[in-house]
């Protein structure tokens, strides 16, 4: 039986992390997508590296970087794919695995640190490190927490569904 090579970091987080559904540049619109023709020049001026093709269509990876919403995919796209006006949040959120560093006792806060709305703060328990607390509201989802955590422990979810705080 041949087994899948893990990397190092795969390893030591638990495995393989299990594909995230693909999230879209800021301000695309999912029924517009068809006008895409996978030209690139979303991918071409993105400041941040981090959008790529993904089946010939945009597609972000947070584990680059964060988007910090600065629209030049959008004003660089020759197509009627993205909305018009500047957005300033995703519909999804982060939530934090059972692997993140403070639920096993280590003195990790880079999540926070990196956080440009401070979304993210630390809530003390007795006896341990302080442990992630995620303020929904002000969490952008723009995926600087993904980037900096360590463990992969840090991934984006859907606005409707819970996160894990604890």
């Amino acid at each position: 039986m041949k087994r899948e090579a893990l990397s190092r970091r795969d390893f030591l987080s638990g495995g393989k992390r299990s594909e995230a559904a693909c999230i879209r540049p800021p301000g695309i619109v999912e029924d517009a997508l068809a006008a895409c023709t996978g030209c690139g020049q979303c991918v071409e001026h993105c400041p941040a590296s981090i959008i790529s093709l993904a089946d010939g269509l945009p597609a972000l990876d947070f584990t680059l970087g964060e988007c910090t919403f600065c629209g030049a995919c959008a004003e660089h796209c020759p197509e009627p794919v993205f909305t018009t006006g500047h957005i300033h949040r995703f519909d999804h959120t982060v939530s934090f695995a059972a692997t993140c560093l403070s639920f096993q006792r280590v003195d990790c806060q880079a999540c926070r640190d990196v956080c440009p709305t401070a979304a993210i703060r630390f809530r003390p328990v007795r006896g341990g490190p302080f442990v992630p607390d995620l303020i929904a509201s002000a969490c952008t989802g723009c995926g600087a927490c993904i980037s900096v955590c360590p463990v992969g422990a840090v991934a984006a979810v859907p606005l409707n569904a819970e996160a894990v705080h604890a």
